[in-house]
Order: C-alpha cells, then structure tokens, then sequence
C-alpha cells in the first residue's frame, strides 16, 4: 500500500504596501508606454501623410507646366521631353530627402537620367539604382514604393509622350521617408527613457507616500498584535482627518470598549466568586457535619436549602445584569406616569407592615420599559422595607419638572452614610456599614436598578429624606 503525502506551500506574504506599488507602476507602465507607442504611431502617419501631400504636389506642378511651359530659346510650346525636362529641372528646388529625375527612353529598358547636380545626405540616390530606374520607368502606376536594401522609397511619375519622334520620357519624384522616420523612432525611444526614469521616480516615492498612507495600518497591526488579556492600554495616535485616521480612531475606541469590558469582567468574576463560594462553604460544612438525628438531618436540609435559594438568587441577578448590555434589554412605548406609578404602590404594599404612602403622582406620557421601571420600582422598595422597622413611612411617587420625570421611593429609615453613597450602586457592594437589620442580599439589587436607569438614558440618585433616611430617584429625560 503506498501512501502518498502532500505538503502545503505556504507562499510568502505581500504587503499592501508592495501590492499597491506593483499596481501603480503596472499602471504607470502601460499607459506611458500606450503614450509612447501611441506618439510613434502618430509621427509616422504624418510622415506618410505629408510623404503623399509632397508627391501630390510635386507631380500635380509638373502635370500643369507641360501644356503651359514656354521654351526659354524658342517662345512657343516645348516638342522634345528631353528639352521640356531639363528646363523644368533647372528652376526647381527639392527638399532634402527629395529626388526630382527626369527618364528618356523606351519603357523596359533602362533610361537616360536628367537629374539636379545636387546629393542626397545619407541615403544612395535613385539615379544611382540603374534596376530601380528600370522599374518605376516600366511601372504603369503613378505612385509606389520601392524596398531597396538602402531603405525604403516612396515615387511617383507623370509620363511624357514622344513628339516629333523623339523619345518618350517620364517625371519621377523620389521621397527617402528613412530620416524622418527615425526622427520618429528616435521620439519614440526618448519618450520610453523618459517613462523608464518617470517609473524609477515614481517607485520611490510612490514607496515612501505608501509607507506614510499606511503607517497607521502597520500599527494597528502592531498594536493589534501586542495586545494581550493584561495589557489593553495601548492606543495609536491619531492625525489627519482621512480615512486611515478614521481607522485609527475606530480601532482606538474598539480597544476602549475593550479594555472596560475586560476590566468588568475580571471585577465581574472576581466579586461574583467571592459572593457564589461563602453559600458553597456554607453547604458543603453542614453536608459535612451532618450527623443520623433526624432533628440535626431536617435542620441541615433548611439552611442548606436556604443557601441554595440564596444562591439561586444571585445567578438570576448576574444574569439580569448580564443581559444589560444587550440592545433590547429595555423595550419603551408610551406609558402614563400616574397610572405606572399607582401600580406600584398598590404592588409594594404587601412586601412589608410599613406605613406606605402614595405621596403624588405625575400626569404625563413617557416611553419607558413599564415592567422593566416596575422592577426597578419594586426593588427600591424592597430595599426600603429591609432597612426600615413596621410602621416607619414609605413613600411611593413620580414628579415632572425640567423636563424630566422622576420617579422615587423614599423611607424615614437611619439613611445611608455619604462614603458609602459612591459605592452602593456597584455590584457586591453593600456600603462600608449596614443600615437596619442584617439581610441576605447579594449587593447586586442596586445595580440592577442602576442598568434598568441607564437602560432607558437616565440615572438613579440617591437623595437625603427631609427628617432622616434615605430617597432612591429614577431620573428619566421626557423625551426618551
């Protein structure tokens, strides 16, 4: 049996910063040299074009002198091609790459040649070319082109008659397009050197505004990469107003929501362990201690049972607490004041013999959570009953004033001192001193009360009761 294994090849990893550059200069690349090859294609269609224009206008010049030139020696009417070409020569000036030639002879055999004493720079002329001669004076075309092992050769002929029964004979214009045509070239290959040194330039700089455009990115991923469970403290500095500062300043909050939710946690943890193992200790001794009487087996099972609720307790709270963060935690619609607030007098009545008052109410609409403020509502109360004494006032009632509405619940009961007013909205914090009797609470009723306030945008306060004790206020905006 053969087994066969294959190994992953991991490929190395581009920057973005080396990606974006090979873009650029593809980019550059091909549009300079689209430029370059675009100006070479158009140099040498104008030295086509006017290459055609110059033949045109030189055979078109000759066409109109042979019916109207004038013999020099006799005054009429030129009779011998020879004679017509030899003074029509003499009075013209050709360009530089330009031939004007003058055949006599029989077509098919190679002709006598009237030419301008002048040479061609560079370039072997025409009259030179004894089989070239040949075929343009055969050729029955006007114009052509010639490949000759010199170069290229652009003509074009008028053919003279014979008269009086002399020779035929013909006008031929020569055009050398090789110079020109290496202007163009020549154009074109300054046109890439320039391109090649504009690459070179842009690589280094577009190098150096890349590593500055990304610089923030590299250190998010810096940043991102150091960050650990105990150490989220650090941020990266933010200048600019583009979008990698965006980045950076997004990325900043992130790691300080990250940092509080970290931090919270840990306090989460740590108070929630503390407050979950002294029931577990608890039960865990009496299971422990349990002995066969039946009375000491009943007495164990109550309190151990007593734990157990108590711890049951504490996890519903985290729990609540817990479900705060989320968005739907509190689900507002327009609720009546007065009528919320009757509510909860009427439900709080029965949570202790106190004397309960409904102190006044307030005549508003308001979108609130109605079971979420109840429970806070209720809380409070539950809260009073337990640090006040039967037959001490508490007093249930909600007030409008600068607009905001306030809901509160006051007790006459020994208050609470001002250290601890810092603190008691905390979770497992119970104040430096209990007032009243000693309860079974966890510390986290507060702070439920605490998450259902800021739940719907507002806050709680604690406030001294005019004649001693304690006012707990919910404190919502009208509008929210």
């Amino acid at each position: 049996m053969t087994t066969t294994s294959v190994m992953a090849v991991s490929l190395p990893r581009v920057s973005a910063r080396v990606r974006i550059l090979l873009w650029l200069l593809v980019v550059m690349a091909v549009a300079l040299g689209a430029v370059a090859v675009t100006v070479r294609s158009i140099l040498q269609r104008d030295v086509d074009h006017r290459t055609s224009q110059l033949l045109t206008q030189e055979t078109g010049e000759f066409a109109n002198f042979v019916p109207q030139g004038v013999d020099p020696d006799t005054g009429g009417r030129f009779d011998d091609p020879d004679r017509l070409l030899r003074v029509y020569l003499q009075r013209q000036y050709a360009d530089p790459d330009e031939e004007l030639l003058g055949l006599t002879g029989p077509p098919g055999a190679e002709p006598a040649v009237i030419r301008q004493r002048r040479d061609l720079p560079g370039h072997t002329a025409l009259w030179q070319d004894g089989a070239a001669l040949t075929r343009i004076h055969a050729s029955e075309r006007s114009f052509g082109t010639l490949q000759r092992a010199q170069g290229e050769l652009r003509w074009a002929k008028v053919a003279i008659g014979p008269a009086g029964g002399g020779r035929p004979g013909a006008f031929v214009v020569a055009f050398h397009p090789e110079r020109e045509r290496a202007v163009a070239d020549k154009t074109f290959w300054t046109l890439l050197s320039l391109s090649g040194v504009a690459l070179l330039m842009t690589t280094g700089i577009g190098w150096a505004v890349a590593g500055r455009i990304l610089a923030p990115v590299r250190l998010v991923r810096t940043t991102a990469a150091e960050l650990t469970e105990q150490d989220l403290t650090r941020r990266i500095p933010v200048a600019g107003r583009d979008d990698i500062a965006a980045l950076a300043e997004t990325f900043n909050g992130m790691l300080d929501r990250l940092e509080r939710a970290f931090a919270a946690q840990r306090v989460f943890v740590d108070d929630a362990g503390h407050e979950l193992r002294t029931p577990i200790t608890i039960v865990r001794g009496h299971l422990e201690l349990m002995g066969d009487d039946p009375a000491d087996r009943e007495e164990t099972v109550r309190l151990v049972t007593d734990e157990l609720d108590r711890m049951s307790r504490i996890v519903e709270d985290l729990l609540l607490l817990a479900g705060a963060e989320r968005p739907d935690f509190v689900r507002p619609e327009p609720v009546q004041v007065a009528e919320l607030t009757a509510d909860v007098f009427v439900k709080v009545r029965t949570l202790g013999e106190r004397d309960w008052v409904l102190d006044g109410v307030a005549d508003l609409e308001v979108r609130l959570d109605p079971q979420r403020m109840t429970q806070a509502m209720v809380q409070l109360a539950q809260n009073a009953v337990q640090h006040t004494v039967p037959g001490q006032r508490i007093r249930i009632g909600s007030r409008a004033e600068d607009g905001r509405v306030e809901l509160y619940v006051a007790d006459h009961g020994p208050g609470i001192p001002a250290e601890d007013a810092e603190v008691i909205f905390e979770r497992f914090r119970r104040g430096t001193s209990r007032r009243g009797a000693r309860t079974s609470g966890a510390g986290l009723g507060l702070a439920i009360v605490k998450a259902i306030a800021e739940g719907h945008h507002g806050r709680v306060e604690l406030r001294r009761t005019e004649g001693g004790g304690a006012t707990f206020v919910l404190i919502l905006e009208t509008d929210s």
